[in-house]
């Protein structure tokens, strides 16, 4: 912990980072099964609402919080999941970007509508003002587990014969069907996953931020979602962690900076995506870097022993 501080990162900073990066394997799994989903923000506020509401007003603990919004989010992903994914490419995001505005319209007006439904006044999630005061109950330990459990179910899924239809569906969906792959049901298992892992994230973040209202999942949040698997890269399980934890870390790493914080900021993301397209964990752009170093120092040496 000492080491991070040194480099800037405080315990709530590293707390960030380890939740930016299950968010980061939640859209990696649906990207390696060749959806381009951006429905993870929606989920997300669909775990967080959820999760505060059973902690809040129930009075529960937060492991039945994270269970309810696991469980709220996957039930909701199969109906969506069932239509929207047999559209492909762009169409698909664009029908996830609906559903995560469908979302945050449903947080906006359901204490209207169910005081209307009821005669009675509800305030659940408090509309546009969202809700505060919520407890910060979540510690980094919990988020620690929890991405090493999440790492470890999505290896021992690769592994697996699901895993392998989950590629061979990426690589060609009428190929794979004709392999016997059952296509359909392979993309909602994933979908539904995808879900889950984001509204786990949805609920652990809201109790370290105490506060969380619709804005914070809007179009913004699904797109920086996607940024973290695409700068850490989804050729392999870290990428996306990897991808989280610079993501969240960089701009605390350059505060010295002031304000030529977000410059810098802006220039190394801009290197990396043109530099690195494959992400930082693709291991090809920094072999080649590897081998100018030891090409150089060749030349250097040649040039030493000749002097």
């Amino acid at each position: 912990m000492e080491l991070l501080r040194s480099i800037g990162i405080s315990e709530p900073v590293l707390q960030f980072m380890l939740v930016n990066a299950i968010l980061g394997l939640s859209v990696y799994l649906t990207l390696y099964t060749g959806m381009f989903s951006l429905a993870n923000a929606g989920f997300m506020a669909v775990g967080a609402y959820t999760g505060v509401i059973v902690t809040q007003n129930l009075q529960l603990p937060l492991g039945l919080g994270l269970l309810a919004g696991m469980l709220l989010a996957g039930v909701i992903a199969v109906p969506i999941g069932l239509p929207v994914l047999k559209l492909r490419d762009i169409y698909l995001a664009i029908a996830t970007i609906g559903f995560g505005e469908v979302i945050r319209i449903i947080i906006l007006n359901f204490d209207t509508f169910a005081s209307t439904l009821t005669g009675q006044n509800v305030k659940l999630t408090q509309g546009a003002l969202g809700i505060s005061g919520i407890p910060k109950i979540t510690q980094t330990w919990h988020l620690i587990l929890f991405l090493i459990v999440a790492s470890y179910v999505i290896a021992r899924l690769h592994r697996s014969r699901f895993g392998r239809a989950m590629t061979a569906v990426r690589q060609d969906e009428q190929a794979a069907a004709n392999m016997g792959i059952n296509v359909v049901y392979t993309k909602n298992v994933v979908f539904i996953l995808s879900a889950v892992l984001a509204a786990a994230a949805g609920v652990l973040k809201a109790h370290l931020t105490r506060t969380i209202d619709p804005g914070d999942y809007g179009f913004n949040a699904a797109v920086e979602i996607l940024t973290f698997a695409v700068l850490g890269g989804t050729t392999t399980l870290i990428g996306p962690i990897i991808g989280g934890f610079v993501l969240t870390a960089l701009p605390e790493i350059l505060r010295g900076l002031k304000d030529y914080r977000t410059i810098v900021n802006g220039i190394i993301l801009l290197a990396v995506i043109i530099y690195m397209p494959g992400g930082l964990a693709n291991p090809m752009p920094w072999s080649r870097l590897l081998n100018r170093i030891r090409s150089v120092r060749r030349r250097v040496n040649s040039g030493d022993v000749n002097a």
